[in-house]
């Protein structure tokens, strides 16, 4: 069952229009590139006020053949840096310093246009960034075909270099590749833990050495909320309502809180998670003296032979007291965190954001699902089980890609159409010369050379026969 005409939620909406006053001015990178691709202006302000530079003339961008492309005719409600595109006809680069080393958020922003010299409809490239594969075959089309929409890939990488260098290159298939937008953000040291807990249906177990990878968000859900725009996360991000990705929420209502979030040292930051995540959430709550005994459950698409990272956001807004709330966790069915209580995760604090973050395997089914619900400690007329946000991360496989079994060095010596179309009649010329410098070196050499190998002739005639 779902509540909407809960009175919480019109001082939900209020407070959530005057915290990204607070929320974007806590965090300051150390490595911020917003670039305008393709763009001749100096500054582009977007449409979540933040300014993005213009890539004409500007260092980043190492490329012999590139064109800066405009819009003919873009549609009013789209953000401006949608506007123009950058266009690549052969393997290009945008390469950014790196003051601090160590965690970034990578964000490709691709929005499709025609033009009349390029038909960015047509193009199908590859994207690779510090020898991680992040797209193979690229198209840039959205999965909402209506019509053309902006495609945002996010993506956090380690980086342990000068630079961060991010390629692109044609296919065999394509001419062109293209981007609208580029955000390079250092991200804070706490973002993502070097561990993690692996959930599978034979063992539960502890998982080193996370950070030095490539991880690719898929989905970022506000549980029970609305909408989070970039202007109201300290980290410009964006968090979807979940109504989309329940599977069953029997028993379930949602809860707005409407009081300050009481962040610590130590656990979740405003930048793990925003206000506006925290701040909602969906419960499993008895209304008598029997314990509801059904799970709320979100499932997610994913891609077989990929590992997942699950990261699961809590904050316990909806109970009246300390020590009453107790549930169960399951990633994929598998029960991942058994009688949580988020008391002793808080050290004694309502309303203190905490985050677990679980490692799964992608299976055969395509579906990951996660689920809360009551545990054999829950208790009759209180909250039973409560989740505020959901993140699923796909970390690189085995060859470092995101994006199918391919390696960044079969991507870059992956040659476009432009360099197969000189090649061939560079061979052809090449061929041509050796077979008329053989044919000539015959003909200076044929005579002598019959004569030697040839029999005695029976009369005069019979020496000049082969010639």
């Amino acid at each position: 069952m779902e509540i909407h005409a809960n009175p919480a939620v019109f001082l939900y909406i209020s407070l959530s229009l005057l915290l990204h006053l607070t929320a974007t001015s806590s965090f300051s990178p150390a490595d911020s590139h917003l670039i305008n691709c393709g763009s001749a202006e100096p500054t582009t302000v977007d449409s979540d006020d933040r300014r993005f530079t213009g890539d004409s003339g500007i260092h980043f961008l190492t490329a012999a053949k590139t064109v800066p492309l405009q819009d003919p005719n873009p549609t009013s409600s789209s953000s401006p840096i949608y506007h123009s595109a950058r266009v690549f006809t052969r393997p290009s680069s945008y390469a950014f310093g790196v003051r601090e080393k160590g965690i970034h958020l990578v964000r490709i922003h691709f929005k499709r246009f025609n033009s009349e010299r390029f038909n960015l409809f047509d193009a199908q490239f590859h994207v690779s960034v510090n020898g991680y594969v992040l797209l193979y075959n690229f198209t840039g089309e959205s999965t909402q075909k209506d019509r053309p929409r902006p495609v945002i890939k996010d993506y956090v990488i380690w980086v342990d270099t000068e630079k961060l260098v991010i390629t692109f290159t044609p296919s065999e298939k394509s001419r062109i590749g293209f981007v609208s937008a580029i955000e390079v953000i250092s991200a804070p040291k706490d973002l993502i833990a070097d561990m993690a807990q692996s959930v599978s249906s034979e063992k539960n177990e502890r998982v080193d050495g996370l950070l030095k990878n490539a991880f690719e968000t898929v989905y970022r859900i506000n549980v029970g909320g609305l909408k989070v725009t970039p202007l109201n996360d300290s980290l410009w991000r964006t968090w979807l309502p979940d109504e989309e990705f329940l599977k069953s929420s029997d028993n379930s209502r949602r809860v707005f809180f409407s009081g300050r979030i009481r962040y610590q040292l130590g656990r979740a930051s405003r930048e793990v998670g925003p206000d506006n995540v925290y701040n909602s959430a969906r419960v499993v709550a008895s209304s008598n003296d029997l314990v509801p005994r059904a799970n709320i459950t979100w499932a997610f698409t994913v891609t077989e032979g990929y590992r997942y990272l699950v990261r699961l956001h809590f904050c316990d807004i909806a109970s009246v007291s300390l020590g009453i709330l107790y549930f169960n966790v399951y990633v994929n069915g598998n029960l991942a965190y058994g009688n949580l209580d988020l008391s002793s995760e808080t050290y004694g604090r309502l309303a203190s954001p905490f985050y677990a973050d679980f490692l799964v395997d992608g299976d055969t089914s395509g579906v990951l699902t996660v689920s809360v619900g009551p545990s054999n400690r829950s208790m009759p007329h209180e909250v039973d089980a409560l989740l505020n946000g959901i993140e699923v991360m796909k970390v690189n496989n085995s060859m470092a890609s995101l994006d199918g079994e391919v390696s960044v060095k079969s991507v870059l010596r992956s040659p476009s159409r432009e360099n197969v179309g000189v090649l061939i009649p560079l061979v052809a010329a090449v061929c041509l010369f050796l077979t008329a410098s053989i044919f000539m070196q015959w003909r200076r050499t044929g005579v002598k050379d019959s004569v030697a190998w040839s029999r005695l002739p029976v009369d005069g005639s019979a020496a000049y026969s082969k010639v």
